[in-house]
């Protein structure tokens, strides 16, 4: 259901079709962030790093153990963050077979011995049915493949002209995000 009601989520981008007057039967929306923040202090004890970020608040970040490599940190050091997420969404073609649910993830850290760093990603397809369309509240309501319902508001209104109830959609949440630290500037 997490990606059922990632449907509502804020984005920037909408794939266009390639003939504007045609029904709508993909979308696809997507974001990315990066930010940057200078280490302040380290305190590897409790695994606590102070960072500045790019507009001068200070923070304290709790690092889990999973980050093998935090005695390689110092003061000074720039630690970047990139953070991707996207979501798509497609009508099944009458008679085409729903999509089964799927998975995956990738997990991959620093070596041993390097600076900290990491990427972490994962993407999940379902295929869900529409069962309620409302177009004065700009809603329509999804049953993923585990037989539960949620109701989404849709971002662009125009996208409930395409479709009715039970309509089958294929749903593709991507999420990913990596770190990656610089030495400190001498």
């Amino acid at each position: 259901m997490v990606t059922l009601m990632a449907l509502s989520a804020g984005s920037v981008a909408i794939a266009a079709d390639k003939d504007p007057t045609a029904k709508r039967t993909e979308v696809k929306r997507e974001r990315a962030v990066t930010a940057t923040a200078i280490v302040q202090a380290i305190d590897l004890e409790k695994r606590i790093v102070t960072l500045k970020g790019a507009e001068g608040k200070i923070y304290d970040l709790k690092v889990g153990p999973e980050a093998r490599n935090l005695p390689q940190l110092k003061v000074g050091d720039e630690v970047t963050v990139k953070y991707f997420e996207s979501i798509a969404y497609r009508l099944l073609k009458p008679g085409e077979a729903p999509v089964p649910t799927q998975g995956a993830a990738v997990v991959e850290r620093a070596k041993p011995g390097e600076k900290p760093g990491g990427v972490v990603a994962g993407e999940v397809t379902v295929t869900a049915t529409i069962e309620a369309i409302d177009k004065k509240a700009q809603t329509a309501t999804l049953k993923g493949p585990n037989g539960r319902s949620i109701t989404v508001k849709a971002q662009d209104p125009k996208n409930l002209e395409s479709v009715k109830v039970g309509d089958e959609v294929v749903i593709t949440y991507t999420e990913a995000v990596a770190i990656s630290v610089t030495a400190a500037k001498k």
